[in-house]
């Protein structure tokens, strides 16, 4: 019987997970991607807990600027599992996390996304309000984003807002960084979170 006739007379037969599973089971070429995928999670997340050790490491030593650093991580980073996320409003604030990232762990300007988020109608252009944290920051235009431009409403267009050059949002692509910075938020607060090392990281 040729394929196309059996696939005809059996395709509007539903198949239960088991059974697919089984059929998946049987494919040489999913088999292998699957088995592939399991060794990559391993070696990735066998990476991920290396880095927190580098962390717990790095707290031991005792610098007063990798302390700060990491403590303020946890209070108003962003958690995720592959890239260090900073958003703030205050200048000064994300002024030090940028010194931190680049005196304990080596980043470099041209490793870091700089994105403003801001509203207009405080007499400020967007060029005006990104060059003001460019300069503040002491980082090259090459860091630049796309900025997100909040649109004030009728009723609220002359509402002059105090926050006139919004907030800055700082992005370092880096799993290893992120990850020892969590295992150092670990070993000074004295807690263990093992999930933290996972997917699914919350702003907890």
């Amino acid at each position: 019987m040729a394929r196309s006739t059996a696939s005809l007379w059996v395709r509007d037969i539903a198949l239960d997970e088991a059974q697919r599973a089984a059929l998946d089971e049987a494919d040489p070429v999913k088999s292998r991607r699957r088995t592939g995928q399991l060794a990559w999670s391993r070696v990735t997340r066998e990476a991920r807990i290396a880095a927190q050790w580098d962390g717990r490491r790095r707290a031991s030593e005792g610098s007063p600027l990798h302390h700060a650093g990491c403590m303020l991580y946890w209070a108003e980073g962003s958690k995720h599992r592959n890239h260090v996320t900073f958003t703030n409003a205050d200048v000064d604030m994300v002024r030090f996390f940028v010194r931190f990232l680049r005196e304990c762990y080596g980043v470099e300007d041209a490793r870091i996304a700089l994105s403003v988020n801001c509203h207009l109608g405080n007499g400020l252009s967007v060029d005006e309000i990104q060059a003001w944290w460019l300069e503040q920051l002491g980082l090259p235009s090459s860091c630049l984003r796309a900025p997100a431009v909040n649109r004030a409403s009728r009723a609220s267009k002359r509402v002059r807002r105090p926050l006139i050059y919004g907030t800055a949002r700082i992005v370092v692509h880096s799993t290893f960084i992120v990850q020892s910075i969590y295992g150092a938020i670990q070993e000074y607060a004295g807690f263990s979170r093992p999930e933290w090392a996972e997917l699914g990281l919350s702003r907890a």
